[in-house]
């Protein structure tokens, strides 16, 4: 609180000159003025746009040096860095280009373009995954190339990446990491993808940066940003999915004058049991609420953003083939989980220098309810709606509280860095009949550095960190791990437009709470799990090389990857049962997985409306004994050919054809059964529309288009034979009021 009182207290007294800047955006080509062209400050979060001559103005600017970006579809997205005051009134040239418009990178510390960043993360905007038909967040990022979601029906899914999943994997929503008993197989993310901006994946160790769990990579996702200075703006979306005869809406509203900021965005979604070509798969349905507010101050030398998303999701559990209806309440077993994300982003600019405080609230109240605790004899079938009469058989409620604050130093010649220190305290209590793990308490503290070197021909970013994390447990468990880590990354281009990544980086991932107390009967999973209170950290080192050639008709990259893990944590029968369920133990061993990404995109000039993407991904995964480790995606090739077009009607129009073929996965794991290959076939086509001199969005897409029947490997429905979803259609349209 000390150091609070003092953060705010600068805030307070800190009184720098307001400062402006103007300028001009021009086409080399043509020296005509550019309009609605995209200016904004990275570091300060602020922006605006040039009028129909190419002029912008930004006023109430902090003094410093940062990083402006200048970007326009159609032309090479420009980085520049301004010192401010700046009484220059600036022109600025654009290039034509056929390449797409880059984002800026959050998710790493410096929040360069993908172009300079020395780390190798992939970015992806939630349009453009819904525009592929995704259902949910969960289906839309195994769009993304080496990422996948293990599932449980359609509801229930958390992000693979590189073969690594659960708390191996680290989720940021908001600006802060999620907590919501992700140790679980059929705990998802509890996240819905209205009001998220986009999507970046680290593929990879990423503990420099946040610490245990983010041994395998992070997950980052970015939310919407507020309306531009002096503007409102209110938009409302549906979707309807033929597969579930579900729909999802969605309704926003957003306001921001010069200091003042505030949104807010609900969401409904409601699905019924999902079908195959012969069947459907009884209590896949669920039902989504979600709602995201927001409210940010920005004046002189000091911002702030406040933002509270809620969530309660409804969903059934799947157990076998039963009941064939169109209703959308799910039957037992089915969950009931309200996840409260509380998140204060702050920032205090000084001459030259900023002071980042995130501070962070996670509240995850997680029900199951199961047949047996319900008082009705004849209620197979019967819909719960009054859950007050109902007593749920495992109850958790996980309360954490974080911290992340860095500082970055005034720029020491080619010098950039940034000091910071991290932190949690979470409490895990039980109020249900059933307890998978004991009431406890976690505090983590982790100090890191990290500096970014501009070299004429190379940049190098390293960086260290030092963490501590200790567990108590109410059975008397008081366990603390210790780890260090170290990245060393360079960046440089080796020859004419080819760009070379090599990254090299540890982590680590302290045991949790199910690996380290469980003893008792996971019906989810249908065996008994023990765990192993003598388990020590998982350790990692990961060496990354990644190459990228582009140039106005072709984009090729190539990522490989090798990654080697001390003390891999894995349950494994040990041939005794337990009122009929297996006995699982938690044990280690070394394990190793390697593989990578490649990719190729063709945009011809001058037709540069045609787009000819592909991408294969590979992983294996082995333990040091030779015996693969479970649930590895299965290797796959993605072909699309995608057109842009734009007529008198309508503007930035799209169609697409994709083929996805996923391999035979024969590298199963010794408890796991090997799967067969399959082809998915996918179309889609949208555009914008001008309907009552307001933009109307229309998209139509398809996956499935063949209902090809096949099981994903890494669905948890595959040991029953269940397959996954056949053929759907979803149609959606977004209105701008």
């Amino acid at each position: 609180m000390r150091l609070l009182n003092i953060l705010l207290l600068l805030a307070i007294t800190n009184l720098y000159a307001q400062n402006s800047i103007k300028g001009n955006i021009i086409d080399t080509n043509t020296g005509e003025g550019l309009a609605f062209v995209n200016i904004y400050f990275t570091g300060l979060e602020k922006g605006t746009s040039t009028n129909e001559n190419g002029d912008f103005l930004i006023d109430n600017l902090p003094s410093g040096n940062y990083n402006m970006l200048v970007s326009f579809i159609g032309y090479k997205t420009k980085s520049i860095n301004v010192t401010i005051p700046n009484s220059e009134n600036l022109s600025i040239r654009l290039e034509p280009s056929a390449i797409e418009m880059e984002g800026i990178i959050i998710s790493t510390p410096f929040h360069k373009l993908q172009s300079e960043n020395v780390m190798k993360v992939e970015q992806v905007s939630v349009k453009d995954l819904n525009a592929k038909g995704a259902l949910n967040l969960s289906e839309g990022i195994t769009n993304i190339a080496g990422v996948e979601s293990v599932t449980t029906g359609l509801s229930i899914g958390k992000p693979v990446i590189r073969g690594l999943s659960s708390n191996r994997v680290l989720v940021y929503t908001q600006g802060v990491r999620l907590e919501n008993q992700q140790f679980g197989g059929e705990h998802g993310l509890g996240l819905n993808s209205s009001g998220v901006e986009s999507v970046e994946v680290i593929k990879g160790p990423a503990s420099l940066l946040y610490g245990s769990d983010a041994l395998g990579g992070v997950l980052y996702l970015n939310p919407e940003k507020f309306a531009k200075n002096n503007s409102a703006t209110g938009d409302f979306s549906g979707n309807y999915f033929s597969n579930t005869q579900g729909y999802s809406t969605n309704a926003g509203f957003k306001s921001s004058n010069n200091h003042f900021k505030f949104l807010f965005r609900g969401n409904l979604a409601e699905h019924s049991d999902y079908k195959t070509k012969n069947y459907k798969v009884t209590n896949t349905r669920f039902r989504e609420q979600d709602f995201k507010a927001g409210v940010g101050y920005q004046k002189n030398t000091f911002k702030t953003d406040f933002r509270y998303n809620v969530n309660n999701s409804k969903l059934g559990i799947p157990e076998e083939i039963g009941e064939q209806s169109t209703n959308r309440t799910p039957l037992f077993p089915y969950q009931n989980i309200t996840n409260h994300i509380f998140s204060l982003k702050s920032t205090l600019f000084f001459d030259n220098s900023k002071l980042d405080f995130n501070l962070g609230y996670i509240y995850n109240d997680r029900k199951e309810f199961e047949e047996h605790h319900h008082e009705d004899e004849d209620h197979e079938n019967e819909e719960h709606e009054d859950e007050e009469n109902l007593e749920a058989a495992l109850h958790m409620k996980l309360k954490t509280a974080n911290y992340d604050v860095k500082y970055t130093l005034p720029k020491l010649g080619k010098f950039e860095t940034i000091v910071g220190v991290q932190g949690m305290n979470q409490t895990n209590t039980n109020y249900g009949e059933e307890e998978l793990i004991p009431d406890a308490t976690t505090n983590d503290i982790g100090v890191l550095a990290t500096s970014h070197i501009h070299f004429e021909n190379i940049d190098v970013q390293l960086g260290a960190r030092f963490d501590n994390r200790n567990i108590d447990t109410a059975t008397n468990l008081n366990k603390d791990f210790n780890s260090f880590n170290g990245a060393l990354g360079f960046k440089t281009n080796i020859a004419n437009n080819i760009t070379a990544r090599l990254n090299l980086a540890s982590g680590f991932r302290a045991p949790n709470l199910a690996e380290l107390t469980s003893d008792g009967a996971h019906e989810g999973t249908n065996r008994y799990e023990i765990g192993n209170p003598d388990l020590d950290t998982e350790q990692n080192f990961q060496s990354d090389l990644a190459l990228e050639f582009k140039n106005e008709h072709v984009e090729f990259y190539v990522n490989g990857f090798y990654n080697s893990i001390n003390n891999y944590i894995f349950l494994s029968p040990n041939g005794n049962t337990i009122n009929g369920n297996p006995i699982y133990n938690y044990l280690q061993n070394d394990a190793n997985l390697y593989g990578g990404e490649i990719g190729l995109h063709i945009h011809p000039h001058p037709i540069d409306w045609l787009h000819i993407e592909s991408s294969f991904e590979t992983v294996t995964g082995k333990q040091d004994n030779d015996t693969y480790l479970p649930l590895i995606p299965a290797n796959s090739l993605s072909n699309t050919l995608r057109v842009e077009f734009k007529r008198s009607w309508i503007h930035s129009g799209y169609a697409f054809i994709k083929l996805k073929s996923t391999f035979k996965q024969n590298n199963a794991s010794l408890f796991e059964t090997a799967t067969n290959g399959y082809n998915l076939l996918s179309a889609g086509l949208g555009g914008n529309f001008k309907i009552f001199k307001k933009e109307a969005t229309v998209t139509v897409s398809g996956t499935n288009l063949t209902d090809k029947t096949y099981i994903n490997h890494l669905s948890r429905l595959k040991p029953d034979g269940i397959n996954n979803m056949g053929r759907n259609i979803n149609i959606g349209i977004k209105y701008q009021l």
